[in-house]
């Protein structure tokens, strides 16, 4: 029997992994990067083992390390998480050929199925080779990995080439493998997938479907299980091909076997040979723990002949440190508190004082919700993302709850294309007026026991805020009875909580405070000075890191002097695992080149000067 697990991955899953294996009575051990040093995977292990570094490419990518790291800690079995090394055959036998146990699938079925390449031809499937005007829009992918991650959409043959380039790097540096092909690029299709599970004794389950259709830069945001709408004969050809993909490489473990659905016809996309991120909602429909299933099967137990019985309808819901409204620009700063109500599954690898670094991917979190039925699911979910403690960086909480809450989604009528047509409208602030207020007597609070107030009429006191990038004055008068501002009635006000009523109705506002950050009600405020510090001016035209990351990439032939056009792509930048592309804002010419390959930068760090003409 397994007695000590590694895991060769870090945050959300490997927390995930070690909570079930802790209820099973199995020692733990993290691997970490030097980056990862507190995370909170490191922490709540039973050992920890350092891997020097921070890039990916020489800590979680290297299974060497992570095969010495599982001998000097005692473990006898190895779990791959999802990501790095999840779906890597070499590392598969590396453990293996150490006499550990691997708690997976075998490596030739890794081998056949993790390259997306392999996978189409095993089925029958070919990609694009020459690739005409006649084929387009096509998509660009890894042929290794996931997570969206080395994928692009082509409109235009002009940009193939490049396309290729940039997916080949990016694929590069999250999966150690550059190989990428062209398929079809399927528009406003549905993303679904079967999630299977074998044993070592010929039983292979096809534990149900599920829809990933809401995702960004093709990475899913919203799942859930069943997919909502599918005909039975479409959902019974899905779990036959998913039955047949596993066989025909002799799989064992979970896996997912992945689909695009348009026209009520299904496209083969690829196999995960791993488990999936999304893997609770099918976990709460089913009533199962897939990992504790995982650890049994490579002990060697056999499933029964049938899978447990599907209930009730699982939405999980991917909360990420980013931006929607700035081109899912990742932000980076500490978790101050995460907190989720009763009655909701939340898996994390944070907890509250942790940093969100640049180094990995910016998923903070996933919730999940289960209910008798879809609708209530949703509304489940919803509300306790809108109750949900969240003090620290810009997240997509708001854009996730108008997600469940918009009437495409509702109506089941959601596809890939979600956030194309809809970001606009799912990301418009909507902040409280009265927030700014709720700040104010809150800090004021702690001034009024002192006497400042007068007994003949005074000018109001005034603090100013910027919430959701717009500047707010909050005007209060500190009188004998306490504090009092126009148009509604202060009930209470402390440092934590303040009490309003306004129009007749009682409102309650939760205030936390983190230096010039203010918390209320979940809404973010920064409080400005009395007295703007002075500002540093940049010249027009002038390209400013979006976000803080590394430069990977500058445009062939770059240089001071160049002409550039409105749009062209002058600069990349990683960030979170993710290239980001910095585009020259006017056509003009290049009068200023800051960026280099390599070079480390914050938010607002100049790149790069173009003179319009």
């Amino acid at each position: 029997m397994i007695t000590s697990v590694l895991v060769a991955g870090r945050g959300e899953i490997a927390c995930r992994i070690f909570r079930t294996c802790r209820e099973l009575g199995i020692r733990t051990v993290a691997v970490h990067s030097d980056a990862d040093a507190n995370a909170r995977h490191a922490r709540v292990a039973d050992a920890a083992v350092r891997l020097p570094g921070a890039a990916p490419a020489e800590t979680y990518l290297r299974g060497d390390l992570i095969v010495r790291a599982t001998l000097a800690s005692g473990a006898d079995a190895v779990h791959p998480g999802y990501g790095f090394l999840s779906e890597n055959a070499d590392f598969a036998r590396a453990v293996i050929d150490a006499g550990l146990l691997w708690i997976g699938p075998p490596p030739e079925a890794i081998e056949a199925m993790a390259s997306k390449t392999r996978a189409k031809e095993l089925l029958g499937l070919t990609p694009l080779q020459d690739v005409t005007e006649a084929d387009l829009p096509v998509l660009v992918k890894a042929a290794a990995g996931g997570g969206g991650r080395g994928m692009r959409i082509v409109r235009r043959l002009r940009d193939l080439d490049a396309e290729l380039a940039a997916a080949r790097a990016e694929a590069r540096g999250a999966f150690g493998d550059d190989e990428v092909f062209v398929e079809p690029y399927i528009e406003d299709g549905r993303h679904v997938e079967v999630q299977i599970l074998a044993d070592t004794h010929g039983t292979v389950w096809a534990l149900g479907t599920r829809d990933c259709s809401l995702q960004r830069r093709h990475q899913k945001v919203i799942e859930e299980a069943p997919a909502p709408g599918l005909k039975l004969e479409l959902t019974e050809s899905l779990h036959e091909t998913a039955v047949r993909a596993a066989r025909a490489v002799g799989y064992t473990g979970a896996g997912t076997v992945e689909f695009l659905v348009a026209d009520d016809k299904a496209h083969f996309l690829e196999m995960n040979t791993r488990l999936q991120v999304e893997h609770p909602v099918t976990e709460a429909v089913f009533d199962i723990d897939l990992v504790a299933l995982q650890l049994r099967i490579a002990e060697g137990h056999t499933l029964e002949a049938d899978p447990p019985r599907a209930r009730g309808h699982a939405i999980e819901a991917r909360l990420y440190a980013e931006d929607p409204s700035q081109d899912w620009a990742p932000q980076t700063g500490t978790l101050h508190r995460l907190t989720a109500p009763e009655g909701i599954r939340l898996d994390t690898g944070y907890t509250g004082g942790d940093e969100i670094g640049v180094h990995y991917d910016p998923m903070l979190a996933k919730l999940i919700a289960h209910a008798p039925t879809r609708a209530e699911a949703i509304r489940k979910l919803a509300g306790a993302l809108e109750r949900t403690t969240l003090h620290g960086p810009t997240t997509n909480r708001d854009l996730l709850i108008r997600s469940l809450r918009h009437k495409e989604f509702t109506t089941a009528r959601m596809d890939t294309g979600f956030y194309d047509r809809h970001l606009g409208e799912l990301t418009g602030p909507t902040p409280d007026p009265y927030a700014p207020l709720a700040a104010a007597l809150s800090d004021a609070h702690g001034r009024s026991r002192f006497g400042a107030w007068r007994n003949v009429p005074s000018q109001p006191q005034a603090k100013r805020y910027t919430m959701a990038g717009e500047e707010y004055e909050a005007r209060y008068w500190q009188t004998r009875d306490g504090l009092r501002a126009e148009g509604v009635r202060v009930v209470h006000a402390d440092a934590g909580l303040v009490v309003l009523e306004v129009e007749g109705v009682t409102r309650k506002f939760g205030v936390a405070r983190y230096g010039d950050d203010i918390y209320v009600n979940g809404g973010r405020l920064t409080a400005l000075p009395r007295f703007p510090a002075p500002t540093t001016e940049h010249a027009p035209g002038s390209l400013l890191a979006p976000m803080p990351g590394t430069v990977v990439r500058v445009a062939e032939g770059l240089a001071v002097g160049a002409p550039v056009r409105a749009g062209e792509p002058l600069v990349w930048l990683e960030a979170m695992k993710m290239q980001h592309q910095i585009s020259a804002p006017t056509t003009g010419t290049l009068t200023a080149l800051h960026a280099a390959p390599g070079q480390q930068v914050t938010v607002g760090t100049l790149l790069a000067v173009v003179q319009p003409t």
